[in-house]
């Protein structure tokens, strides 16, 4: 194990891996950043393989063991799958290989949103692989017999944001189309099942209804990760000079544009890998 070979303030000030199927996992990223500033990130994006939503349960958990199995090579403290896909039918595999700590962003969601429901009606929005997994639905309803869940799949949303139509029309008439039936059921808070969908939250907001409370897992998982790392005495020394590295696994334009408009800088360290080397 890693543990063994390191002490432990060398083992602390490794990275913090984060992973996604293309740059939706940013989202995370930017949260992390934002309130564990002296921490290290080594993260990757499988845009070649984008989007999992469409894939099977059997190649997403092929693609999340690879992807765990290249974070632990390159040396991570933990491992954040920061992809609802993957958290929720791949979740017992990556755990099952990793030998750190793994945080998902189903679970800090879904009490995310049983603190702000008062109504318990709840919405759930994902790509089509979370959604017909069911987790959030088992999840809430384990929580709390009395929440009503609706889900709604979202296929369009990822590739929309790959593309980097982040405030386009098209974007606001297809949230249109997918939101309606939620809201006609009257929901009262939202669950962005994907870290793609804070991307296009504005829009999101723009179309639902004002008084609807927008959960957004990319903000409750950097706030999970924080006390995970407290909580097991992982944090990285305050004086600690953080380095960032970013892998993906193709190297599209788009992901360079977006990445710099959601972090507010240019990436640093971006190299593109091959697909053999998540093995």
């Amino acid at each position: 194990m890693i543990k063994q070979s390191l002490n432990k303030n060398a083992f602390n000030t490794l990275p913090i891996g984060v992973f996604d199927s293309g740059l939706g996992g940013l989202t995370v990223v930017d949260q992390l950043l934002k309130r564990l500033p002296h921490e290290s990130i080594l993260y990757f994006g499988d845009t070649a393989r984008v989007p999992y939503g469409t894939k099977s349960a059997e190649t997403i958990r092929k693609f999340a063991v690879q992807i765990t199995e290249f974070l632990q090579h390159r040396g991570v403290k933990m491992i954040v799958v920061a992809c609802n896909t993957v958290s929720s039918v791949a979740l017992e595999q990556v755990i099952a290989v990793s030998r750190v700590p793994v945080v998902n962003v189903i679970e800090p969601g879904v009490r995310a949103a049983l603190r702000v429901s008062i109504t318990k009606k709840i919405g759930v929005i994902g790509t089509g692989a979370t959604v017909s997994a069911g987790k959030y639905n088992e999840i809430l309803s384990a929580a709390d017999s009395r929440v009503a869940v609706y889900s709604q799949a979202c296929p369009l949303f990822v590739p929309l944001v790959e593309e980097g139509w982040i405030d386009s029309e098209v974007t606001e008439k297809v949230a249109e189309i997918y939101l309606a039936p939620l809201i006609a059921r009257q929901i009262d808070s939202l669950i962005l099942g994907c870290t793609h969908y804070p991307i296009i939250k504005k829009t999101l907001k723009k179309v639902i209804d004002g008084k609807v409370q927008i959960i957004d897992s990319a903000v409750e998982t950097a706030v999970e990760v924080r006390n995970v790392l407290i909580s097991q005495k992982l944090l990285a020394d305050p004086e600690s000079e953080p380095s960032h590295q970013y892998f993906v696994s193709d190297f599209p334009q788009k992901f360079e544009e977006i990445a710099q408009r959601l972090l507010g800088c240019p990436l640093p360290n971006v190299r593109c890998i091959s697909l053999d080397d998540c093995i």
